[in-house]
């Protein structure tokens, strides 16, 4: 995986009204985390395994080498080709609060395709947040990441 310390990073995060142990889990669990984000994953994410997440509404895969796990507190992965870092960071704020951060860095990119990509990671880390919110407070399915691009029926 790249340095944390990199020049560009994408910085998202939302407070969840749930415990971490429960964020934790919708996390590194792919049958929760269908709920909200991705649509088919190859398995949890565990320390030093490598899964593909699916998005098949857009035919988009992603290969996920999981770096670190720490319960409850911290998922780094890589993915992408080239590859770039992606950690989560959870705290407990309360023991039914857990305050999320979202730091993507590494990028490969330069001038306006690094602005691009910079900005497509923002947004789809916040849609990640928000749908992520809304299913474990609310037990609501906000379709967000499909209905994201989705296409004028004909």
């Amino acid at each position: 995986m790249t340095t944390e310390n990199h020049a560009h990073t994408v910085l998202c995060q939302m407070l969840i009204r749930k415990p971490a142990k429960v964020v934790f889990e919708a996390l590194i669990n792919p049958e929760i985390t269908v709920n909200f984000w991705f649509t088919k994953s190859s398995g949890r994410l565990e320390t030093g395994k490598t899964v593909i997440w699916a998005w098949e509404m857009y035919n988009v895969t992603a290969e996920v080498s999981v770096g670190e796990i720490i319960e409850n507190r911290r998922i780094a992965i890589a993915w992408g080709e080239p590859s770039t870092s992606v950690v989560f960071e959870l705290e407990a704020y309360a023991p039914d609060q857990t305050y999320v951060v979202i730091r993507h860095f590494g990028f490969h990119e330069t001038g306006d395709a690094l602005i691009a990509a910079l900005k497509d990671s923002t947004g789809g880390f916040t849609t990640l947040l928000d749908g992520m919110k809304a299913y474990l407070e609310h037990g609501i399915q906000l379709h967000l990441t499909g209905d994201k691009f989705a296409q004028r029926p004909e």
